[in-house]
């Protein structure tokens, strides 16, 4: 036997292998740290001068007749909705690069030849999606910590609601949790598609699937709170959802449109209005049981992949 020989009794040590995948994708993970950077950087910039700026012109400027936003308003507005943007896409950046990856490596068979190695394929599978999704929910908790920081200052009066779709994941703990899904969606699809180009293309859709259905979701994921009156009674800095009017029964029915008209009230046998709605204080119970959901989904996806390359490498 000669000394290029390869046991395959030797197991790698998991160090050697962290390293190896480190390696591997060193030019994705260096982007990816550059992302991070310049998301942190810009989020600083909006806590700090941009916002001191920003506040500074909407004082001098704006009345209570208007504002006519400055070169520093708007700088500050965008520097908030461009990293919100960026946080956005984290996963759908992630699993076009799972799916590809996945799939490049076991159509050169590149997968294989680690697997001769005496690296098992789940071994393998683990390592190359471990090392990643670690370094990802790190830079991403950085990010959403800095989102909310700048956030909670607030330091202009602009109507940054938190329930708008970006701002509510940025905010959050979905915006750790949706880049994992990410990489459970792309190992999947990247094991289905086995080619890079429509590994990555499917992980995208996919994973854009998910997060419509969740968004349309949302709102109904915790109890609403519901308002009656004898009028609507419409409050800020919250989310509305169904409302209408109130007949002397208790029924909810549909608002007839009667304006202040007494007979068209009386016809319909309305006494008031209602409004359902979610207040600030449901923000964390409306973003942690959609995290649960993507958490339960991220696991499904990974138990699948799992389950197929064990299938097809037995």
């Amino acid at each position: 036997m000669t000394a290029l020989a390869v046991d395959a009794t030797v197991r790698p040590r998991p160090a050697r292998m962290w390293r190896a995948v480190l390696r591997l994708h060193r030019a994705v993970l260096i982007g990816w740290a550059v992302l991070v950077a310049a998301v942190s950087g810009v989020l600083l910039w909006a806590y700090g001068p941009g916002a001191s700026a920003a506040r500074a012109d909407w004082q001098r400027k704006c009345t209570a007749h208007g504002c006519d936003w400055s070169s520093a308003i708007s700088l500050y507005h965008t520097a908030y909705t461009a990293a919100e943007a960026m946080i956005g896409w984290v996963p759908y950046l992630v699993a076009i690069w799972a799916g590809a990856v996945l799939a490049r490596e076991l159509e050169r068979g590149t997968a294989r030849l680690a697997w001769t190695q005496g690296v098992t394929p789940t071994r393998w599978l683990a390592t190359t999606l471990a090392v990643p999704a670690v370094l990802v929910t790190a830079g991403s908790t950085l990010m959403v910590l800095l989102h909310r920081l700048l956030f909670d200052a607030h330091k202009v009066p602009m109507s940054w609601n938190w329930w708008n779709d970006e701002t509510f994941t940025a905010n959050g703990t979905l915006a750790v949790v949706y880049p994992l899904l990410g990489f459970a969606v792309g190992a999947l699809a990247g094991q289905l598609q086995r080619h890079a180009l429509t590994g990555a293309g499917l992980a995208i859709a996919v994973m854009g699937l998910a997060r419509t259905t969740l968004s349309f979701a949302r709102p109904h994921l915790w109890p609403w709170v519901t308002s009656t009156g004898s009028d609507y009674q419409p409050s800020r800095n919250v989310l509305y959802g169904d409302g209408g009017a109130v007949t002397s029964t208790g029924a909810h029915i549909a608002d007839p449109m009667c304006r202040d008209s007494t007979t068209c009230l009386k016809a319909h046998d309305v006494t008031g209005f209602y409004s359902e709605y979610h207040p600030a204080s449901h923000f964390w119970p409306l973003q942690l049981v959609e995290t649960g959901i993507a958490l339960a989904l991220t696991a499904l996806a990974v138990a699948a992949a799992f389950t197929l390359l064990r299938r097809r490498t037995a």
